[in-house]
């Protein structure tokens, strides 16, 4: 016996079985915790995205007027609640109220910000005998933050395109575009035209181009409020009829510096230029009519607005505005007192027709210094002559550029940086931290 023993000891046959065998709990264990970091980073991205989402869902509902709160807007983006059939939770896991928390944090140079922090207690599947529970956490924080400076706003808030620039010209505008479109094409730019401005922002998208040339592109935007929403028509006596037309004929010289009072507020039922004519100082009220300048038109004006409205508080009928391509126009919009920055306002109640579009033409020789302001019907700059803008802003429903020639506005440093009390900030929901 004691020699089989001794035989037994000696015999190294099945070493390897009995070394595997030790072996076989840590190399199980290496491949269970292997399946666990990649389920662990599986649920970190998942939180992650979910958070991402509802933190920019949240903002959306703030800076958009929405019926929701952006803690509603939240629990709709993660269907915390786990009775929303539409929600579109982008973890796939259930949440409760426990494991999401949203706050608002104090940024500066952040507006509206919301932050969401998700947190899931998981049971790893292999390695729970060394840890029972893992917390697995991902957190995002959205706001608004300033995109530039705005001076083409079009306030179309229908699946209709809001801006075109299209032609052969350059258009220079040293500032960006937005619109409130809808539309998958809300913003285009076509033809042979050169496109000088950025950023350009949409609700809808902005197709990509080479006529943007190198543009920031910003579709699916914060719809860009109204920026002259505050301001209405002054008061005035109805002055409509042929006795108060301002009409100045071929080769009339017409002065209005020396008849009007400066600050003041004029009205005339109609205004159509085909000779030369000097505008005070002043508001001119067109009631009911239309501001036309002809081939021969030759007009001046330091300091004023040209309001197209009308006495009868519930007529539609609004003038609009009209330029010849040979018309010489050099005006500019006051810098203080109620439409400080306003060149062109066109009453709201104005009916968007085809026939009530507004038509911006000139020559090289032209200059406009303000905003034109057309909320509710279209714009169009016709650069065939090469038009001249100095701190301009074209807001209206639609807005078209167009011309074979150039069309240039000069930005200075006060309506450039945003200090201009005028000036339209631009602004985009992005995730901050």
């Amino acid at each position: 016996m004691l020699r089989l023993l001794k035989k037994l000891q000696r015999n190294e046959r099945g070493n390897v079985l009995i070394l595997a065998g030790f072996a076989m709990p840590l190399i199980i264990g290496s491949a269970g915790l292997a399946v666990d970091t990649v389920q662990w980073a599986l649920t970190k991205r998942q939180l992650q995205r979910a958070a991402d989402s509802a933190a920019l869902a949240g903002v959306y509902a703030t800076v958009q007027g929405a019926s929701q709160t952006a803690s509603q807007a939240v629990d709709y983006e993660l269907n915390i609640s786990g009775n929303n059939p539409n929600s579109r939770n982008a973890t796939g896991l259930p949440l409760t109220a426990a494991d999401v928390a949203v706050s608002f944090p104090a940024a500066a140079g952040w507006a509206n910000p919301v932050r969401v922090e998700l947190t899931r207690t998981q049971i790893p599947a292999f390695s729970s005998m060394f840890l029972p529970q893992l917390t697995i956490s991902a957190g995002a924080t959205a706001a608004t933050i300033r995109t530039g400076v705005y001076c083409v706003v079009s306030l179309v808030n229908t699946a209709a395109t809001g801006i075109t620039a299209t032609g052969n010209g350059d258009i220079n505008l040293g500032c960006g575009m937005i619109t409130n479109s809808t539309s998958l094409t809300a913003a285009i730019a076509t033809g042979s035209s050169d496109v000088f401005a950025s950023p350009v922002a949409a609700v809808g998208a902005v197709p990509a181009s080479n006529n943007w040339n190198g543009a920031e592109l910003l579709p699916f935007t914060v719809k860009q409020d109204d920026p002259y929403a505050g301001i209405s028509p002054p008061t005035v006596s109805p002055c409509k009829g042929n006795s108060n037309k301002l009409d100045v004929p071929n080769n009339g010289n017409v002065d209005r510096t020396t008849v009007d009072t400066a600050g003041s507020v004029v009205c005339v039922s109609d205004m159509s230029v085909n000779g030369t004519l000097k505008l005070q100082s002043a508001t001119y009220y067109i009631d009911g009519g239309n501001f036309d300048l002809g081939s021969n038109a030759n007009i001046s004006c330091t300091g004023c607005t040209i309001i197209l409205s009308n006495s009868d508080a519930t007529s539609t009928d609004i003038g609009r505005v009209t330029m010849n391509a040979q018309a010489n126009a050099n005006m500019t919009a006051p810098s203080s007192g109620p439409y400080s920055g306003l060149l062109f306002y066109q009453d709201r109640r104005a009916v968007p027709t085809n026939n009530n579009a507004n038509h911006i033409n000139g020559t090289s020789t032209s200059t406009f210094g303000g905003a034109m302001y057309f909320p509710r019907t279209h714009l169009n700059i016709n650069g065939n002559a090469g038009l001249r803008f100095t701190c301009a802003q074209f807001v209206s429903w639609t807005v078209e550029f167009s011309g074979n020639s150039g069309i240039t506005n000069t930005i200075n440093n006060s309506c450039n940086d945003g200090s201009d009390p005028n000036a339209i900030l631009g602004r985009h929901v992005r995730l901050v931290a």
